[in-house]
């Protein structure tokens, strides 16, 4: 593994673009997730203020779950892609703020694909806008996480359909099971 070098951010981010569905293709397994979510996506809109609204979903057993929190600048006067990411929990009675760290380390130029990460190297998320990626290209992203100073052994793909569910087509969970569960590593 390479040596715990301070990671290499995207500098310049344009968050306009940014904003829209990214598709989750693969991640470090989470306990914040369930182990057989499918079509996992995160969804992002810019607000009024500059922050922005954060939609994560996924698939678990025919029935969508999702959190959404709000993400912010780290460091507003700094021009690297470094966030920070309040979610409430649990779902169900979002009553406790967590906050997490959300790093760009790669974005292709036309804004198709990136990779996020986040300082101790246990979380590792390879997006997209579509649902599937080109081999290649997630061989690079691949590389480039190795290059960061990631165990990549750890990275699972994500399942996604050829046709993603809509949100407002599927049962949802509301109770929060799904992250209950998750809770106990199921």
């Amino acid at each position: 593994m390479a040596s715990k070098k301070e990671m290499e951010v995207v500098r310049g981010l344009d968050i306009k673009r940014y904003m829209g569905r990214w598709y989750e293709i693969a991640s470090f397994p989470s306990r914040n997730q369930p182990k057989n979510g499918t079509d996992t996506r995160a969804t992002y809109t810019l607000n009024e203020d500059g922050t922005v609204h954060v939609r994560n979903e996924t698939w678990s057993d025919g029935k969508r779950g999702s959190i959404e929190g709000t993400a912010y600048k780290a460091d507003p006067k700094s021009d690297e892609a470094k966030f920070k990411v309040k979610f409430y929990v649990p779902p169900f009675f979002p009553i406790i703020p967590v906050v997490g760290n959300y790093w760009v380390l790669y974005i292709d130029d036309n804004y198709q694909y990136a990779l996020i990460g986040e300082p101790t190297r246990k979380y590792l998320w390879i997006l997209c806008r579509e649902p599937h990626m080109d081999e290649a290209i997630y061989n690079q992203l691949v590389e480039k996480a190795t290059s960061e100073g990631y165990d990549v052994s750890k990275l699972h793909r994500t399942p996604q359909s050829d046709n993603p569910p809509e949100a407002e087509e599927s049962p949802q969970d509301t109770k929060g099971i799904w992250w209950i569960k998750s809770i106990f590593g199921k």
